[in-house]
């Protein structure tokens, strides 16, 4: 398994879960329903490369650089940290791994 590998799925567990924690706190059916559709596509983009699928860990990437787009627009409308900020970091860091990695 390498480090790219590793990067997707992480970012993926975090962005479903932060999913469900947006729901549970906010009772925001939206974050539930995006945070739930971007983090299975990031799990199945690192389950295909981890079965040796180049097309898992591309569309990994892609949908990470849009995560970090969306939360870094959200990011200057709400000013806070949590959980844009957050996830503009981990994206960032998911990302720079996964392109290093590849």
């Amino acid at each position: 398994m390498t480090s790219s590998i590793v990067a997707a799925f992480l970012y993926g567990l975090f962005t479903l879960l932060g999913g469900i924690m947006g729901y549970i706190k906010s009772h925001s059916k939206i974050s539930l329903i995006s945070g739930c559709f971007s983090g299975i596509l990031l799990l199945s983009g690192a389950l295909a490369a981890l079965r040796g699928n180049a097309w898992g860990l591309t569309m990994a990437m892609i949908v990470t650089a849009l995560l970090v787009i969306v939360f870094i627009v959200r990011w200057f409308k709400t000013r806070k940290v949590m959980p844009a900020g957050l996830m503009v970091g981990l994206g960032g860091i998911a990302l720079v791994v996964m392109v290093m990695g590849r």
